[in-house]
């Protein structure tokens, strides 16, 4: 049998990869993202009373942004266009205007107009839509994988709302590829095929949340059993590494030997122990864990725990990444062991986060306290009248390129955030802060005895 392409059938929902044919039609078949689509949410009750508004699309790879995107022009039952910002210039985008007014003229459609990776729209191409979207011409639907804030210009921000979708979890995805698995018209349900819980465990594992590739691990899987016997056309764990070409973490399928092998893992870091570092950093890649998550681990590690004492450490980190971004496997686990044993050698201090932890919670309680006068710039007259940047010393004009004021707003003044430990480079700020918070404190003896 044909999975691809089942007794020669040329309609909808049977030719095509299996992630297309099971994309959901309508809003009560998509699975998932209830914070933004829930019953009663702003954008479910916006669809059902058919009152769209622009808005950008912010997710991961395979969360259903194109498919959102679908559902909202089908149960709206608006005109829908799509426009790629790389292949598409200013001729396309007069084209797709003139489209929407003559759905508007000729039959009262709303254009519902999808662009999918939006931050590739460049900022001309923004600005011709923008009078358009913002005379309701066009409701803009754009998807993107990068932060919108850098990527759209400020105009057509203002005039869409930024939803952001979050990859499935695990039992969404587990819900997904149950329905392909069973769907005899658009999914592989034809087939009457077996998937074992550890074979799906597997490949919900490896999509990371991505239903578009679970749904491609899956047909790739079946692929491999689809000729056999109807009777021994089972997926098991062993067909599903297969398809996958990646062998299975060697983990419990709750995730708890995960979770165990990374704090092991950053306990000896901590623990300066180079050698049970180097071990169980080995253990998670022969497993298969993601290398780029234990560089992403070792990164913060290199701030929380060694901090100050070596700044260094946080440059070898990155560069470990980097350098295994750059070589990949097998020969990039090298650079990551390397700075495995750099962390686990170097002097640790967690001032740097014991500190930001006191700044964070001092934020929650206090607000948004003002900064004070004299450290604001003046850029116009009016600012400069109401005393802003008055009497601030510049640094620069004092012997060591030091000179005691308040920089922290009044209510928090003498705050002592980051206290450096005698470890490594961090006894060398310390003796620095020390003289420092002493020329300070003598400021503030000397206003209080009436001193200039």
């Amino acid at each position: 049998m044909d999975l691809f392409n089942q007794s020669g059938k040329e309609t909808e929902g049977v030719v095509g990869p299996l992630a297309d044919r099971m994309r959901p039609k309508t809003l009560a078949d998509f699975v998932g993202q209830t914070r933004l689509l829930g019953k009663g949410s702003l954008l479910h009750r916006a669809i059902e009373e058919d009152r769209l508004f622009s808005v950008i699309v912010w997710g991961p790879p395979g969360s259903g942004k194109t498919t959102l995107a679908r559902i909202m022009a089908s149960e709206t039952k608006s005109h829908f266009e799509t426009f790629s910002a790389v292949l598409s210039g200013v001729k396309e985008i007069r084209a797709v205007v003139d489209e929407a007014e003559a759905q508007r003229r000729y039959h009262q459609k709303k254009t519902l107009l999808f662009v999918d990776e939006i931050h590739r729209f460049n900022k001309a191409q923004q600005d011709a839509f923008l009078p358009h979207v913002e005379n309701g011409l066009i409701t803009l639907i754009g998807a993107t994988t990068e932060n919108p804030s850098f990527e759209v210009i400020s105009p057509l921000l203002s005039r869409a709302r930024v939803m952001v979708l979050e990859p499935f979890s695990d039992e969404e995805l587990s819900t997904i590829l149950k329905r392909a698995i069973v769907d005899k018209e658009k999914g592989l349900g034809s087939l009457s095929m077996q998937v074992e819980p550890d074979a799906l465990a597997h490949i919900i594992w490896a999509a990371d949340g991505d239903a578009r590739t679970a749904l491609n691990d899956l047909e790739a899987a079946a692929s491999l059993v689809q000729e056999k016997d109807v009777t021994e056309r089972k997926i098991t764990r062993a067909v599903a590494e297969s398809a996958l070409q990646k062998k299975a973490l060697q983990y419990d399928k709750d995730g708890e030997e995960h979770y165990n092998l990374i704090s092991a893992f950053h306990k000896s870091l901590r623990g300066s122990d180079p050698d049970a570092a180097l071990y169980w950093l080995g253990r998670m890649l022969t497993a298969g864990e993601d290398p780029l998550y234990v560089a992403r681990r070792m990164v913060r590690f290199a701030s929380e725990d060694v901090g100050n004492a070596d700044p260094r450490a946080l440059s070898v980190a990155v560069s470990a990444m980097q350098a295994f971004q750059f070589v990949g496997l097998p020969e990039g686990d090298l650079a990551l062991a390397q700075a495995a044993v750099y962390l686990a050698t170097a002097p640790k201090s967690n001032s740097l986060y014991a500190g930001y932890g006191k700044v964070k919670q001092t934020i929650s309680q206090t607000g948004t306290l003002p900064a004070p006068l004299h450290i604001r710039n003046a850029p116009t007259r009016l600012m400069e009248e109401l005393g802003y940047g008055k009497d601030y010393k510049y640094a620069h004009d004092f012997q060591d390129a030091y000179v005691p004021q308040e920089y922290l707003p009044e209510e928090l003044k003498d705050q002592v955030y980051y206290e450096p430990t005698n470890r490594g480079y961090e006894k060398i700020i310390k003796d620095k802060l020390m003289k420092w918070r002493k020329l300070k404190a003598s400021m503030h003896q000397g206003r209080k005895k009436g001193q200039p």
